[in-house]
């Protein structure tokens, strides 16, 4: 195993965990729509200049264009766009912990529309443990006495079914067209970046330049870091460890974003709100557990 995969690993786990104390500062000064403007414009230059260094990409694949928006929109726009009017609502740290929660949507989404996610027992009861970790955050029972925005609770929710319906998508009509994963991430950027560049109002964006910590923390912590970089360090784990195992860094950056968002930003934290996080951990863990027990699929020849 190459000696970069635990730091690569922890890295990125962190990487993804400080993006919603960046998306709340930058929220405070401009639109979330433009926050996700400059998120993607500084993201996608470095995933850029790995795909034409690795010869990823050609001009064959924008046959696949019609394919492309609707991943730029599904897995990009739309799901970024949601987090950050979800972060502009939530406390960051709360915000953060919800993130923790796509792997259950995303296998909810692909059972709904493929057909093709096991169901057993142990997912069964991962997706119960992992839902009610969101119910615990959420409170809709009393939600306003605690402080925290629904709307903003369903804004990440839309945003993770955004990301789960991308992964149905792209399995269904994408995997047949041999795209590595670097491809299929730069032009589904790309093509986000030129959606946003002609629907994103400009009006009142130079307020993020009045607040060097904030510019610093979209464009390098979200954009060059957030985007870019978490990409390439993706690909890295997911070459070095298989998908599976890859996918284990999403256990992280909810408890960053928790620690940043009380440690260093004085949230106010629950006893609720941990137990809630733990939920969801362990949803996802036994989620996941349970997808690998099951049996695998029979085909049923004619």
């Amino acid at each position: 195993m190459n000696k970069l995969v635990y730091p690569a690993f922890g890295l990125l786990g962190l990487i993804w965990g400080t993006n919603f104390i960046f998306m709340k500062w930058a929220a405070v000064l401009i639109s979330p729509i433009q926050i996700v403007l400059l998120r993607v414009l500084f993201g996608f230059l470095p995933i850029l200049l790995l795909a034409i260094s690795r010869r990823a990409l050609s001009w064959s694949d924008l046959r696949q264009s019609h394919h492309f928006i609707v991943m730029a929109l599904l897995a990009t726009a739309l799901y970024y766009l949601a987090f950050a009017k979800g972060t502009a609502l939530l406390p960051s740290g709360i915000a953060g912990m919800l993130s923790g929660a796509i792997p259950l949507f995303t296998f909810l989404t692909a059972f709904l529309f493929l057909r093709q996610e096991p169901i057993t027992r142990m997912t069964i009861t991962g997706l119960v443990i992992g839902f009610f970790g969101v119910m615990l955050i959420a409170r809709p029972w009393n939600a306003s006495a605690d402080g925290i925005s629904l709307s903003g609770v369903l804004f990440m929710i839309g945003g993770s079914l955004s990301l789960g319906c991308s992964f149905v998508y792209a399995r269904k009509f994408l995997v047949d067209k041999n795209l590595s994963p670097l491809a299929l991430s730069t032009y589904q950027i790309g093509f986000a970046l030129l959606l946003l560049l002609v629907t994103t109002s400009f009006d009142g964006m130079e307020r993020i330049t009045s607040e060097p910590v904030a510019l610093t923390g979209l464009v390098l912590g979200l954009g060059v870091m957030g985007t870019g970089v978490a990409y390439v360090l993706y690909y890295f784990l997911v070459q070095q460890l298989g998908a599976l195992k890859a996918a284990g860094v999403t256990y992280v950056p909810p408890v960053v974003a928790l620690a940043i968002g009380t440690i260093l930003v004085n949230e106010p934290i629950h006893a609720s709100d941990l137990l809630a996080l733990a939920c969801i951990i362990v949803g996802v863990y036994v989620l996941q557990k349970g997808k690998t027990a099951a049996p695998p699929v029979r085909e049923i020849k004619p």
